[in-house]
């Protein structure tokens, strides 16, 4: 199986800070900690003030269904409010090689 990277960059309504944004994320932790398949995330802020969300997924099967049944969890409108309309991009990727610490 190839692992797959999900890969979302987006910047911030105006009025959410960065912390409340990091808040807003931890609250999807219980939904994706929970799907099998699941394997890391992490989430970064670049100097130009867009972010970038990314997920390694066991595969691309579950990489889409998750994606799929997202917006349709509790936590998602607050989430998705946070970020600017029509800034984010989603795509999925193989991984080909990974390096660990």
């Amino acid at each position: 199986m190839t692992q797959v990277a999900e890969i979302v960059t987006f910047t911030l309504a105006p009025s959410v800070s960065d912390a409340e944004f990091v808040a807003l994320s931890q609250a999807s932790e219980a939904f994706v900690r929970s799907t099998p398949g699941f394997l890391h995330r992490q989430l970064s802020k670049g100097a130009d003030g867009r972010w970038t969300d990314y997920v390694i997924w066991q595969d691309i099967e579950t990489a889409q269904k998750v994606a799929a049944s997202f917006p349709n969890q509790d936590f998602a409108p607050a989430l998705m409010a946070a970020i600017a309309k029509g800034s984010e991009q989603m795509r999925h990727e193989e991984v080909h090689w990974q390096m660990k610490a």
